[in-house]
């Protein structure tokens, strides 16, 4: 189903004075124009999540703070072979910072599992480190944001007092060094993905997300695309980077996988249209179960590569070559 979706071009607060949703927030952006301030408590999430990936490796790191708990997590995967977690739960969000709009301060986490995420003139620079079962785990890496880079940010409308900012950043080129038991891993040739997120969550969700960024088809392309959490909303958080451009995607696409076996190929694709035509072909599956009390988590990321066509608002057909990314389902309680 198309959506018919409002562009904002000026700077917005996503919430009034209340703490509810202010209706001018509601519509999208190329770049992040919304500012993020959610007086009160509860129901409140607040995180960034930034994956860094090689031809060899990935790294993510997450901060977050929703209300009565923080989380600060760093998951390691080479591809093909091991990979390593850690993460850090702290009551009331105590040692954890994440601040209330995106750039207006740097994003920490203290304790067992220690981060610092502040952005400079040449883009955004990520520090942590931890223990591992398999020794110490540090990372220096900055990534960069080209000058007119655009960026997909939408307001997700559930209701007036749940509702949901996100920015999502794909494409963006990365470079720095990954340390493992006193062994570098070189990330030079890399790319980066943020997903900062501001809102009111219902309990209980669940969502599909799928990014990816490489060389392609003579372009530079990002693919960042959602599904089920926005169903009924009027809005999507589908797009298309090509070459530092956004290219919008205002209709809801089909998810085909079968969560029994993840790692057979899963197909991305909008119906009635040739907008989006993709195979994901896994190689890994991070399968993570936690059942915390209050927090359920149950996230299925596999690690893999697009294939396909996609086609940008110039009605350019890009062909997807072996673009590397990720898709995954996740369930919560939260």
């Amino acid at each position: 189903m198309s959506t018919h979706e409002h562009e904002l071009t000026e700077p917005v607060s996503l919430a009034t004075p209340d703490g509810r949703l202010n209706p001018e927030a509601v519509g999208w952006s190329r770049t992040p124009l919304h500012s993020t301030p959610l007086p009160g408590w509860g129901r409140t999430k607040r995180w960034e999540y930034w994956l860094v990936s090689s031809p060899t490796h990935s790294i993510a790191l997450t901060v977050a703070d929703i209300d009565y708990l923080g989380l600060s997590s760093i998951y390691l995967l080479e591809h093909g072979g091991r990979e390593l977690t850690r993460t850090a739960l702290r009551p009331l969000a105590h040692g954890v910072h994440v601040p209330q709009s995106l750039g207006s301060g740097p994003v920490t986490a203290l304790g067992p599992l220690r981060a610092r995420v502040h952005e400079r003139a040449q883009g955004t620079r990520l520090r942590f480190s931890c223990t591992t079962s398999q020794g110490p785990l540090s990372a220096d890496l900055t990534i960069t944001r080209p000058p007119g880079h655009q960026s997909m940010n939408v307001v997700i409308p559930w209701s007036p007092t749940r509702f949901q900012y996100t920015s999502k950043h794909t494409a963006r080129p990365a470079h720095g060094t990954v340390r493992l038991a006193g062994r570098d891993i070189d990330f030079t040739d890399a790319w980066g993905v943020l997903d900062h997120g501001r809102g009111r969550w219902p309990y209980e969700s669940t969502w599909n997300w799928g990014a990816a960024a490489g060389n392609t088809g003579g372009h530079t392309l990002g693919l960042q695309f959602g599904g089920k959490w926005t169903q009924g909303t009027g809005l999507t958080e589908n797009a298309l980077c090509v070459d530092g451009q956004l290219t919008k995607i205002g209709q809801e696409l089909r998810w085909d996988y079968d969560l029994a076996a993840p790692l057979r190929p899963w197909r991305l694709y909008t119906p009635g249209s040739a907008q989006v035509d993709l195979a994901f072909t896994p190689f890994h599956e991070r399968a993570e179960r936690t059942d915390a009390g209050l927090v359920l988590n149950d996230t299925t990321q596999c690690f893999g590569h697009y294939e396909g066509t996609v086609r940008t608002d110039q009605g350019t057909v890009i062909a997807v070559r072996a673009l590397a990314g990720f898709a995954e389902h996740v369930h919560m309680k939260w």
